[in-house]
């Protein structure tokens, strides 16, 4: 665990921040004192009716009569019963016209601004396409498309008629698309007729036909022109622009807990999970987790890296909750250089950007300065996601991007399309470590008896639930594959599927996934662990580690590198890496032997797939461990399946 913070908030900060302001209106309301976050987020959990029937009112999201839980159940809970909204509506409330609403970045650099006044009436005019298609509520709009505002005005659209929507990026193939929206059978498809990434252009026709041939259940499809392709027999998104005709946006009203998108598992057991989210739902948890715990306003240029594919990019999206203007960029994040988005940063003037740590290491990999090599002085605060942000990554923040820049790592997931842990303005950031639990989360770390356990290993759990946690899953009408997924191991509770440790200042640190556990002679290990300090070796691009349990009783343990171009594995460099973890991580985490891969198979959303391939050598067959249209590289799958044990 980390010695000292690398930033402290100011004295400014405490008194400016909006869970400041949120903090004295809840005092007020209930005549308690929270005189820090640690006490707020106490009685946020101690009391969930009154922190989320506050959070309601302290955001003014109408009228509302009756409880705010009609059932505490995990799962099952009912949130606000009977209440009525549109998550749309809180957007509209938003308009305004001195500045934009979102920015779109082409990969050149070329930024368009779409105005709030713009956004509404073309939102407004595909809502009208999209019943004349007859399309209603509950009714199902599919994306295939790349990070472009298209893709956030379909979808409010989509959801202010209370019809359901759901997407994922062109970089998946035709068949992957369909594994995810095939299941909904959709009424409309919304795509793109291709992309540019890494200066190629990406024609996506091919891929459109097969989609379109295999939903016989499409009455429409709607192409944005990127490229200038042509897609046969399909509505321009020309022609749904209204120009300066005026477009009523009829809201629909809707059930708090009326499917507003579906989102997906992984997929690398079968066909993914579709996760199905309310309106209501999401609405307060992403007012709460934009506004109060990343201190997002109206103020704010939100920029967070993503695509439809991954739930960050929905988490965008509600920057328009608050007011914020939020930028969609389609392109490589290093191209044409690997500090790009810290170029688009500046260009964009972003006060919030949103980065992986692969990202991060990349950047200090190449020796970037984003402080000195561009205008970042709008830049107010680094968010981080997608795995564990090294102590020497997040140092590394601190001295190339700003002292003052506090960087914010959270963790949670598509399943409640939020995060458990992260920052907030007024709480300390220590290296290596996420800030403290997200207001409302019950998080804590249990032991395998269900015990809770201090600063030590544990399971991650909630205790109680979060508005956000899945309606249902798609097609699962009993709810078993929902309660299989999530509260197996502990009945009533949702187990998440990380490890972490809960530190004594109140920190968190996550070590990996669970169910990829390592565990040698009974000590649990992260993999996280040595992935952080391994990565950070000049000529290590990737690694992966398995920990294998063999019929025979023994543990196979490999590690498993990526070499940088030119690199070769010597045992010079075998040592280093050995020598590299027995020093930062353990002795125990020291491989059984190092082996040099031709790459890393991932999930669609970057995911590293140490389920499958420990399965692949324990004996099973690669078709039963993984579906192939899950994987970034399916091809790598042979090439693990190729490795076994050796000595």
């Amino acid at each position: 665990m980390a010695v000292e913070p690398q930033w402290v908030p100011s004295d400014d900060d405490l008194a400016e921040a909006q869970v400041t302001s949120f903090a004295l209106f809840a005092e007020k309301r209930t005549g308690l004192s929270f005189p820090d976050y640690q006490a707020l987020w106490q009685w946020s959990i101690d009391d969930l009716e009154g922190f989320w029937g506050a959070l309601w009112d302290y955001f003014d999201l109408g009228d509302r009569t009756g409880d705010v839980l009609g059932s505490m159940e995990m799962p099952g809970a009912q949130w606000f019963p009977g209440a009525r909204l549109n998550y749309v509506e809180q957007v509209l409330r938003q308009v305004r016209d001195d500045r934009p609403a979102i920015l779109s970045v082409d990969e050149t650099g070329e930024v368009t601004e779409i105005s709030w006044a713009a956004l509404v009436a073309t939102a407004a005019a595909f809502a009208r396409t999209l019943r004349e298609l007859g399309v209603g509520p509950g009714d199902r709009v599919a994306g295939y498309l790349p990070n472009i505002a298209e893709a956030v005005i379909a979808f409010l659209a989509t959801a202010g008629i209370g019809a359901i929507w759901s997407a994922c990026g062109q970089d998946y193939s035709a068949q992957a698309a369909l594994d995810r929206l095939g299941q909904l059978e959709p009424k409309v498809l919304v795509t793109a007729d291709g992309y540019r990434f890494g200066g190629k252009v990406h024609d996506k026709t091919a891929d459109i036909a097969a989609l379109r041939a295999g939903l016989p259940s499409l009455a429409g499809t709607v192409v944005v022109s990127r490229i200038g392709a042509t897609v046969p027999d399909a509505i321009a998104w020309e022609n749904v622009d209204p120009g300066d005709a005026e477009v009523d946006f009829d809201i629909e009203a809707v059930d708090f807990a009326h499917p507003l998108w579906v989102l997906y598992s992984s997929g690398t057991t079968g066909k993914p999970k579709g996760i199905v989210h309310g309106h209501g739902g999401v609405l307060l948890e992403h007012l709460k987790a934009v506004a109060l715990q990343s201190d997002i306003g109206p103020d704010d240029t939100f920029f967070w890296y993503t695509s439809p594919s991954w739930m960050m990019w929905n988490f965008q999206v509600a920057g328009l909750l608050v007011g914020a203007t939020i930028v969609c960029y389609d392109g490589s994040p290093a191209a044409p250089a690997p500090d790009a988005l810290w170029r688009l940063a500046a260009r964009t003037r972003a006060t919030v950007l949103g980065t992986s740590p692969g990202y991060v290491l990349a950047c200090a990999k190449a020796g970037s300065v984003p402080r000195t090599d561009h205008d970042l002085s709008a830049l107010r605060l680094v968010g981080i996601t997608g795995s564990s942000l090294p102590p020497s990554s997040s140092l590394w923040l601190r001295d190339n991007v700003g002292e003052r820049v506090p960087v914010a790592s959270i963790s949670g997931g598509t399943d409640v399309v939020s995060a458990f842990i992260g920052g907030v303005r007024t709480v300390p950031v220590w290296p290596g470590e996420l800030s403290a639990p997200y207001l409302g989360v019950a998080l804590d770390a249990w032991d395998e008896q269900g015990n809770p356990v201090r600063d030590e290993v544990g399971e991650l759990v909630i205790t109680k639930p979060m508005p956000s946690m899945p309606v249902s899953f798609w097609n699962d009408a009993d709810g078993s594959r929902y309660r299989d997924a999530y509260f197996e191991m502990f009945p009533g509770v949702w187990r998440h599927g990380d490890w972490i440790t809960i530190t004594g200042h109140g920190s968190i640190v996550v070590h990996g996934r669970s169910d990829s556990t390592l565990n040698r002679q009974g000590i649990r290990m992260g993999s996280a662990d040595i992935y952080q300090a391994v990565e950070r070796i000049p000529e290590i691009a990737e690694a992966l580690v398995i920990g294998a349990e063999q019929p025979d009783g023994g543990y196979w343990m490999p590690l498993f590198v990526v070499l940088t171009p030119g690199v070769e594995l010597t045992d010079e460099l075998r040592g280093r890496i050995n020598a590299t973890i027995r020093a930062e991580v353990s002795p125990r985490h020291v491989p059984d032997e190092i082996i040099a891969a031709p790459g890393i198979p991932h999930t669609r959303t970057g995911k590293k797939l140490e389920v499958p391939i420990k399965k692949l050598f324990q004996g099973a067959e690669a078709a039963t461990v993984v579906a192939p249209t899950a994987v970034d590289v399916p091809e790598l799958l042979d090439w693990y399946a190729a490795q076994q044990p050796r000595g």
